[in-house]
């Protein structure tokens, strides 16, 4: 049995991890108008790129993530996750230096290969660090550690790498072909120092982390009736299937939420100097939506319920961003974090219930790749703001949160 000391103690080191995960991850709310803008980026869908480089990661390395935690373990995968990640943030000193945008995206999706790395151990590993009914509640911890970081990420970024971005886009616009290119290596070189110090402190701590001492996590064989076979392929289990398609959507609906604020922002007059700071009410909205998780799950609701009304709640905002006009709009889009808060933690439990211990770590991959949704979505969002306007475009958004009430409908209500 692991000691109430322990347990705390690996707590605190994955809500380390997750918070890591943070603030690199809502990084890219501020790299979309950053690079848009430091090279030059014609078209909202390009500027999208962004997050599809670093999300793809997790559909493209999930399984190759997977095999390679099988022979490491967690606790070691972990830590080589965190080397990866080192690796992209060091590959932004050549792209900043070049301005050039292929390489910006190819660190991002080595950063996100090395997150998906931390992430198909951590959060398994957080699913079934104690009680199974309270693993939505645990899970709401970490996102409140994750979001924190992400609130943090724009405003740390944002003053370094956008200060007087916004005198600055008005600027370029009288400058000629020669001053343009001075001003705009300028402005991409700010962005070498804070990635540089990223790199540093996620090396440190990947050698801390080998004097850690956290225990591989053992996954309970589920019991069974003596005429019971367990299937042999994860396919055969349509909860695990499903959720990948859940992670898809809420993962596609969050990154919406936070990364595309700032251009919305600046769609309904905000400058960019101030739209710049709108992903932290996003992220500070959706802390709130796990704290409210934390204190009602399960003494006053249970997680399947509490995934249903705050999907039914997204709709509802959805329809507010939509229908109204002006700063109204872009905030009904910032407290769309809060109802996005509880639907990834609740889809993790419902996915992996019943699975036997061989099979978690390959259907955890799976649904990592789910994260899938924050590469495509938003880039398909861009292209509907460039053939419409980009309050119409999210229209997107509705599929993503009706697929969601089917998945509670099939997978949470009726499970057996």
């Amino acid at each position: 049995m692991t000691t109430t000391t322990n347990y705390r103690y690996q707590i605190f080191i994955i809500g380390a991890f997750f918070f890591i995960f943070g603030f690199i991850t809502w990084t890219n709310a501020v790299l979309i108008p950053y690079l848009k803008l430091a090279c030059n980026l014609q078209k909202e869908w390009q500027a999208f790129l962004v997050t599809f480089a670093f999300y793809i990661a997790y559909t493209v390395m999930a399984i190759p993530c997977g095999m390679i935690l099988r022979k490491t373990g967690m606790v070691k995968g972990m830590q080589l996750g965190l080397f990866v990640m080192a690796a992209g943030c060091l590959l932004f000193i050549p792209a900043a230096t070049s301005r050039t945008y292929g390489l910006f995206l190819l660190g991002l999706f080595i950063i996100g290969t090395g997150l998906t790395i931390l992430q198909t151990a951590s959060n398994p590993y957080i699913t079934v660090l104690g009680p199974a009914d309270r693993a939505a509640q645990r899970i709401s911890i970490m996102g409140i550690c994750n979001k924190l970081a992400g609130a943090s990420a724009p405003l740390i970024l944002g003053a370094i790498i956008l200060q007087n971005a916004g005198g600055l886009e008005d600027q370029l616009k009288q400058m000629s072909d020669a001053q343009k290119e001075v001003e705009l290596t300028a402005l991409a070189s700010k962005v070498i120092t804070p990635y540089a110090v990223l790199a540093g402190s996620l090396v440190i701590i990947g050698i801390l982390l080998r004097f850690a001492h956290l225990p591989e996590v053992k996954v309970e064989e589920p019991i069974t009736k003596s005429n019971e076979k367990l299937h042999d392929s994860v396919f055969k289990y349509p909860n695990v299937m499903l959720g990948f398609i859940a992670i898809f959507c809420s993962v596609s609906s969050e990154v919406m939420a936070g990364d595309s604020i700032v251009r919305y922002g600046q769609y309904h007059g905000f400058s960019l100097d101030d739209a710049r700071h709108l992903p932290s009410f996003t992220l500070m909205a959706m802390v709130a939506g796990y704290i409210t998780g934390i204190i009602t799950i399960p003494k006053i609701l249970k997680q399947e319920k509490a995934f249903l009304l705050f999907n039914i709640l997204a709709i509802f905002l959805a329809l507010l961003i939509i229908f109204l006009q002006g700063n109204i709009s872009v905030y009904a889009l910032a407290i769309l974090g809060y109802a996005n808060a509880l639907m990834w933690p609740a889809i993790w439990p419902a996915a992996l219930r019943g699975l036997p211990n061989k099979l978690i770590g390959l259907a955890s991959a799976i649904l990592i790749m789910g994260i899938l949704g924050g590469a495509v979505v938003p880039v398909l969002y861009g292209f509907l703001a460039d053939a419409q306007n980009r309050q119409i475009a999210y229209v997107i958004l509705f599929p993503l949160y009706l697929y969601n009430i089917f998945y509670w409908n099939k997978c949470m209500r009726q499970r057996k």
